[in-house]
């Protein structure tokens, strides 16, 4: 039958699954946004306030669900507004296909109105990515963006498509998405000898582990290998959920933020294991002492990462999932009782900063959420000191409940990101940790959480400053606060209700149960979302913290 290409487009989505879409519309995607309406019973698009929210609501309901996510956004400033969100999905490997329009294939390079190279501008920061000038050739490049997408490591694929192709009328044909398999060619008996021999000899053997394992849906695996081998576990800022923080293995994260004891063990430990993990220099910092005492072996479905940070004594190229179950079939029961008392007896001695509750820490507002959750709440976080509390103060017990900008470090990811975490979960309440400065830049998105009934309450750690910022002048500029102070007369509650959100106002820690109890029953009660301003000092600080440059185990501890 024959279709426009807009409705070929729109078909092409039914076809992988896609029932949710987050766009913005405009000009040059009139044509697909009239098939929208024409296909509303069986797409739902969330109008977000900001093109960079429907993408950053893409990417944070494809972190939470495992499917892809889908953004829309027309030419020029629709489509560059769109750019900070794909490279956040790219960074963090996050499966998503961002759809815009471009002018007429008459008008591309005349610089036409709303006309920009979007192709070549997202080309560095996508998996891959199309301009469609012929709708010949448009149904399959669908398919192909959404094959891409998802195949082997993940990432962002745009397709640009001009005006022309949309309002023509073209042939389609119903197919079948293509089956993706997990990456096992690269998988070869050799590397998995030498992995389980390096294993075996191994005494202190330490699994640092990344987002690579949640993305390949193999925290079962991870923790059945940390039991066959005796192995006590870290986990990147990414990787939070791959393996239980209530496990006794666990050593919290590790790197620039991460735990005494997690960066203590890298240090002693006789051999590393990475899974699904890269190497950032966030975690690694001085390369020349990182994990000296020790051979690596790293586990990877991206070649590409292979001794590209770290040199690897041994590697298993393929999908995560698939290394750990084959290592598991083949390992025997190892034990390491002596290494595990050690490192257990390192948690003790180092604990995470236990705050009183005399004043408001942000460190206690978080763990009160996670007790009043029991530890199963959905978070989103935006990006800076609020960021690495939460990651160290909500102990998450399973994957794809915390949602975080890792690899770019996206101020303003966490609200549009919790919007489209929610809708995947089918509208789950998600608490997003944020703080003002970051809240600032995307609170617009508000609007789109009342106007659609989402339950996400927004705890802005308030402490008048862009506190991690902040945190390294105070450490490395002698004090010189240059621009990083933020007392301004803006009100967040009043703001909140403006906007038709719920408002409430934290500064008494003795009220702080009762405020998140409050909250949730607003969020859940009236489906609305709902901003608590927890006022904070501005001389809060993260910690433990690793000097940039120096060696892991140089521990900032307070």
């Amino acid at each position: 039958m024959k279709l426009t290409g807009a409705e070929i487009l729109i078909e092409c989505l039914i076809e992988q699954d896609v029932d949710t879409v987050f766009g913005y519309p405009g000009g040059a995607v009139l044509n697909i946004y009239d098939a929208f309406y024409k296909y509303r019973d069986k797409i739902t698009h969330y109008l977000t306030s900001h093109e960079q929210g429907a993408s950053h609501a893409a990417d944070g309901y494809a972190r939470a669900t495992g499917k892809t996510g889908v953004c829309v956004a027309t030419s020029g400033p629709g489509a560059t507004n769109l750019v900070t969100g794909i490279a956040t999905a790219y960074m963090d490997s996050t499966p998503m296909v961002a759809i815009t329009g471009n002018v007429a294939k008459s008008l591309l390079g005349k610089d036409s109105f709303q006309e920009v190279d979007t192709a070549g501008i997202t080309m560095p920061i996508t998996k891959h990515n199309f301009i469609v000038k012929d709708i010949e050739y448009l149904a399959d490049t669908v398919r192909r963006a959404f094959y891409i997408a998802r195949e082997d490591r993940p990432g962002p694929v745009l397709i640009d498509i001009t005006k022309d192709v949309t309002g023509a009328l073209y042939e389609y044909e119903r197919q079948e998405p293509r089956e993706i398999t997990r990456k096992t060619n690269t998988i070869t008996d050799a590397d998995i000898d030498a992995a389980i021999e390096l294993i075996k000899e191994a005494k202190r053997p330490l699994i640092y582990a990344g987002g690579g394992v949640i993305l390949s849906d193999a925290a079962q695996e991870l923790r059945a290998f940390a039991g066959k081998i005796d192995a006590p576990v870290a986990l990147t800022l990414m990787g939070l959920g791959a393996f239980p923080a209530s496990h006794p293995n666990f050593t919290g994260m590790v790197g620039m933020h991460g735990t005494k004891t997690s960066n203590t063990a890298v240090m002693e430990c006789d051999l590393l294991i990475a899974a699904g993990a890269r190497f950032s220099d966030r975690v690694i910092s001085d390369v020349s002492k990182f994990a000296k005492n020790a051979k690596i072996l790293h586990l990877d479905v991206d070649a590409a990462e292979i001794n590209k940070n770290i040199f690897a004594q041994s590697q298993v190229i393929g999908d995560i999932r698939e290394v750990l179950r084959i290592l598991n079939e083949k390992l025997t029961q190892l034990s390491h009782s002596s290494w595990i008392a050690h490192i257990r007896h390192l948690k003790q001695e180092f604990p995470l900063k236990q705050v009183s509750a005399n004043s408001l820490h942000p460190q206690y507002i978080l763990e009160r959420i996670n007790e009043i959750s029991e530890g199963k709440a959905l978070i989103s976080t935006d990006v800076g000191q609020h960021q690495i509390w939460a990651g160290q103060y909500i102990k998450c017990d399973s994957p794809r409940s915390f949602i975080t900008s890792g690899g770019l470090g996206t101020m303003g990811f966490g609200l549009g990101a919790a919007i489209g975490a929610s809708i995947g979960r089918g509208k789950e309440l998600v608490f997003n940790i944020t703080g003002d400065g970051s809240f600032r830049m995307n609170c617009i998105e508000l609007a789109t959480a009342v106007e659609y009934n989402i339950p996400v309450i927004d705890v802005i750690m308030n402490n008048h400053v862009l506190g991690m910022v902040r945190q390294w002048q105070t450490f490395f500029y002698d004090g010189r606060y240059s621009q990083t102070v933020l007392n301004n007369s803006t009100d967040f509650v009043r703001l909140a209700e403006a906007y038709g959100a719920a408002g409430l106002y934290l500064s008494d820690p003795a009220k702080t149960d009762e405020t998140i109890k409050k909250a949730i029953e607003l969020a859940e009660g009236l489906r609305c979302p709902v901003v608590i301003n927890c006022e904070i000092s501005s001389d809060e600080k993260v910690f433990p913290m690793v000097p940039p440059g120096e060696s892991i185990d140089n521990v900032i501890l307070e």
